[in-house]
């Protein structure tokens, strides 16, 4: 299974969930729920990466958490909450292994294990939300944009993504031209380059040092609550 949070259940657990699996594809921009809907499934990703969107009011959006291959998108099923606080989009295409979400409310029943396992991703899901709400109010645009381009190539399948200025501008929740503006510097220090419609990372370790330190606070924290992390591919 290429999920890790599957991956990491005990193997009794593993059993309840697989016989109810299905994968499914998807593609980026392709919105997976939106916030105030029912949700029926729970996702869980293979490949590619979705990220979870407060909606505000006139309808403009900013990313708070992104979710690749550690974890799983639709926890909100639940029975303590059956609908959707977020919406979730795919940033990067790929597939998840996808689960009725009775099936999976029914298999936390049954499990102290899973419910611990679940409660731990919950936990670091919550604490990524945090940090980013903070790391967009306090830190400068440059160094969100060199987190949020991290936390990215952690959960990718390779350095390069197809993202347009627009696609960034929005889940940082900036103008465009100010992305133009950053991305512009990122690039004059050779630590990315850009195209039409993709940008690359070129040199992980510069990059690690022009962003904020909320980058290394996030891994630390899922480091000290034991759950699967994602690690970046080589460049």
């Amino acid at each position: 299974m290429d999920n890790l949070w599957i991956a990491s259940l005990e193997p009794a657990d593993r059993k309840r969930l697989e016989p109810h699996l299905h994968e499914t594809a998807f593609t980026q921009g392709q919105m997976l729920y939106d916030a105030g809907e029912a949700v029926d499934e729970v996702w869980f990703p293979m490949s590619g990466v979705v990220s979870l969107m407060t909606v505000l009011p006139e309808d403009r959006m900013v990313e708070t958490a992104a979710i690749g291959r550690e974890g799983l998108v639709g926890v909100t099923c639940g029975p303590m909450n059956a609908r959707a606080s977020s919406r979730a989009i795919a940033q990067i295409e790929g597939a998840a292994a996808c689960c009725p979400a009775d099936v999976f409310s029914d298999a936390l029943a049954r499990s102290e294990a899973m419910r611990v396992a679940l409660s731990k991703f919950t936990e670091g899901l919550f604490a990524q939300v945090q940090q980013t709400a903070a790391c967009n109010a306090q830190h400068r645009l440059d160094e969100r944009l060199a987190r949020w381009l991290l936390t990215l190539h952690d959960r990718a399948d390779g350095a390069r993504f197809n993202l347009t200025q627009a696609d960034i501008a929005v889940m940082l929740g900036v103008r465009r031209a100010t992305v133009s503006e950053v991305g512009t510097d990122l690039e004059g220090r050779k630590l990315v380059k850009r195209g039409r419609g993709w940008v690359e990372i070129l040199d992980r370790p510069a990059l690690e040092d022009a962003a904020c330190g909320c980058y290394q606070s996030m891994r630390g924290v899922l480091k000290d609550l034991g759950v699967p992390r994602p690690k970046a591919p080589a460049i």
